[in-house]
């Protein structure tokens, strides 16, 4: 066990130095720009093709023009120095861009890797003498699994003569102008009368046997990750397309279709497709293709999940995770049984007990965990999305945490005792050695702990909560493992036991001394009911915990009669106040839209609030949080309220956002996965006149974000 240890301290050493280069070499481009022409030298009145040439770094990719659910696609900004006016210079040519999953099933972006090279067509003045001279900055977002804006200077100096041609170049810049789709040789046609709309092709050759079909629209009218069935007929063939949730059609639906046969070169067509019924003949039979294009398939469409090595990865940083999640304000009350039980265990002189106490713990968390993953993947597939934290969205199991920790308070204050005094009323928890108690603690810890996203879980978590079910699962234990492995560890390795105190009187006096974390937490819970189902929910609980003390104190007094009286009232205790939250008075969607009265906040959230901040030339900062989510609390609290950083903010004109997830809202659930995040705090921090955020720690401090303000 201890080369365990020290293998596992120099892993996670290796990891933070691994982290630490990573960062240090973030300013390295990742990409290679260049200006390419086809002329050597250009004639006056000429029209010649130039070209933005990018070479990329292995695993990094850019954008096409449409960049999908996320990203940016590149641009060719001129500069001081061009000796063309702009219109002399014209647009990019896209080539044909490839499908990029981010989150399978759910993000999908379009683009391109290794190479590209964006041809543009420019115009020589009549009057152009001398030379022409382009200066220009190409700006991009290159993605992995990070995203990072790049820019580069580049130019382009051309003699005016004689026309001469560059070979060399004019290929390359040929080669790629191939690969820009042309007009479709027949006719498009989009029924959106109902769902799925269906998108019909007639084309008088048919389309290649086995050919798979994809389209790439030019805007977001559609759902980018969905699947995109396909049919044929003898005079074409049909897509079915899932309409994004606020798509819909003007006139026409634009954009490339791609299409990809066995054993040839991918062909991509312009299309401009009418509203209209579908042609005859076009979707006769279902099409079963297998795609051989690089990177076009999603989840949906039969592309493979993550890799095993970016699970195993993705598992390591949960399980780094729920090491730290035992520092969360949240989980910290509940560990304080798990410590008094460890204590008692120690002293009974019997390494079998204190053994069994570490695996009855972690039995309860990881039994939790693949719980609570099962529950995210059926809601996931009720909804079609999920976020770490949905369980605290829900009034009833908020109020019913509530009463369990207001119980929990009233047994460490030593109003009632486990396993005597009401075991009839349940309390056989602690009969059996303290099994049950040690897997109970552990149950409760993940059900409160698992909302405070801490610091690695975020991005591990918003990159696996796409993926199939085992992956899914298999993150979520290695976080659980996490979790419970300090108290493992020291319930195994020898001697360690021995650092802890002695039991004596003190016990009893700590052990009430924890009741009062508890209590504050069972308020803490109440605040999260006032914002799921009101202020009556709120009365009703505390009126359950009213029952709840009124059946304990029945249990106490003896007979059969007082006794079934007691266990009604406990029951009651539970049940009402849940069914009672179950009504919610406050809306359940669209909180970001609603106006934001917290004293810290300026604004409520929205991707249009966002943009006219950024469009006024104000830096936004925006927090994305919870009532229910605790590490948010802290991170106010001990950051985002302190007048230091307020007044940093209010001297840099920040405009502060705030998108409040304590009740299910669509919009933010949006903005989680596309920024590949499993539930909040997320900060985003946009500095003036940027067009992506930054996404910051979890865990905020002042220095932080006042450096990101000042600098």
């Amino acid at each position: 066990m201890t080369g365990f240890i020290r293998r596992f301290a120099v892993a996670f050493l290796g990891l933070s130095l691994m982290a630490g280069l990573a960062h240090a070499q973030m300013d390295e481009r990742r990409a290679e720009a260049e200006l390419i022409s086809d002329r050597v030298s250009v004639a006056p009145g000429d029209t010649f093709y130039a070209a933005l040439r990018m070479q990329m770094d292995d695993g990094w990719h850019i954008y096409w023009r449409n960049a999908g659910d996320a990203g940016l696609p590149p641009r060719l900004i001129l500069k001081e120095g061009t000796s063309l006016p702009e219109d002399a210079v014209g647009e990019f040519l896209w080539p044909l861009p490839h499908l990029i999953p981010v989150v399978e099933g759910e993000i999908m972006d379009y683009g391109y890797d290794d190479e590209v090279v964006f041809a543009f067509p420019v115009t020589v003045p009549q009057d152009a003498s001398g030379e022409i001279k382009i200066v220009a900055e190409a700006d991009y977002l290159i993605c992995e699994s990070i995203c990072i804006p790049e820019s580069a200077d580049v130019s382009l100096t051309l003699p005016v003569g004689a026309p001469v041609e560059n070979a060399g170049a004019g290929a390359k810049i040929g080669e790629w102008i191939a690969r820009v789709p042309t007009a479709f040789p027949g006719e498009a046609r989009i029924d959106d009368a109902t769902e799925p709309w269906r998108l019909s092709l007639r084309l008088e050759a048919g389309f290649p046997e086995d050919a798979h079909i994809r389209f790439f629209p030019f805007n977001h009218e559609i759902s980018h990750p969905a699947a995109q069935p396909q049919r044929a007929g003898p005079d074409g063939a049909s897509l079915s397309l899932t309409p994004d949730r606020t798509g819909s059609v003007s006139d026409t639906l634009d954009g490339v279709i791609r299409i990809d046969a066995p054993g040839a070169e991918p062909v991509g067509y312009e299309i401009s497709a009418a509203r209209g019924e579908i042609f005859a003949g076009t979707a006769d039979r279902e099409v079963q293709a297998v795609m051989p294009g690089k990177g076009l398939g999603s989840a949906a469409d039969g592309a493979a999940p993550l890799g095993f090595e970016r699970i195993v990865m993705l598992a390591f940083f949960a399980l780094i995770g729920g090491l730290i999640l035992n520092l969360m304000p949240c989980v910290l009350p509940v560990l304080s049984m798990k410590a008094l039980g460890m204590v008692q265990a120690a002293a009974s002189g019997r390494a079998g007990e204190l053994k069994s106490h570490g695996l009855w713990y972690t039995g309860g968390v990881l039994i939790s965990f693949v719980a609570l993953a099962g529950a995210l993947l059926l809601v996931r597939q009720a909804t079609g999305s999920a976020t770490l934290g949905f369980q605290l969205q829900h009034a009833p199991t908020v109020a019913i945490l509530a009463l369990v920790m207001f119980a929990v308070g009233l047994w460490l204050m030593g109003f009632f005792e486990l396993g005597s005094s009401v075991q009839n009323l349940g309390g056989t928890l602690a009969n059996r050695g303290g099994a049950a108690g040690a897997f109970f603690t552990g149950v409760l810890a993940a059900v409160v702990g698992a909302p405070c996203v801490g610091p690695f879980l975020g991005a591990a978590l918003g990159a696996v909560i796409g993926q199939p079910a085992p992956a899914v699962i298999a993150v979520f234990l290695a976080m659980g493992f996490g979790m419970a492995l300090p108290f493992l560890i020291l319930s195994f390795v020898p001697g360690l036991h021995r650092l802890l105190p002695k039991p004596g009187k003190w016990m009893d006096t700590l052990k009430q001394a924890f009741a009062f974390p508890m209590f504050l937490t069972a308020a803490w819970l109440l605040s999260v009911v006032a914002g799921l189902a009101g202020a009556g929910a709120v009365g009703w609980t505390v009126a359950g915990a009213t029952a709840l003390v009124f059946a304990i104190w029945l249990g106490r007094q003896g007979g059969g009669l007082r006794k079934g009286v007691a266990a009604l009232a406990l029951a009651g205790a539970f049940v009402y106040p849940a069914m009672q939250a179950n009504v919610p008075t406050a809306p359940v969607s669209g909180s970001s839209q609603a106006a934001f009265t917290g004293s810290y906040g300026e604004a409520a959230w929205s991707p249009e609030t966002v943009q006219a901040m950024l469009a006024e030339g104000r830096p936004v900062f925006v927090d994305f949080t919870a009532s229910w989510c605790a590490s948010c609390q802290v991170n106010k609290l001990t950051t985002l309220k302190t007048r230091k950083v307020q007044e940093a903010f209010k001297d840099a004109n920040v405009a502060f956002l705030v998108a409040d997830f304590t009740q299910k809202d669509p919009m933010i659930a949006e903005e989680l996965k596309l920024r590949a995040r499993a539930g909040v705090p997320m900060y985003l921090w946009y500095p003036a006149g940027a067009s992506e955020p930054q996404i910051l720690p979890e865990i905020l401090t002042q220095e932080l974000v006042i450096g990101l303000v000042q600098g």
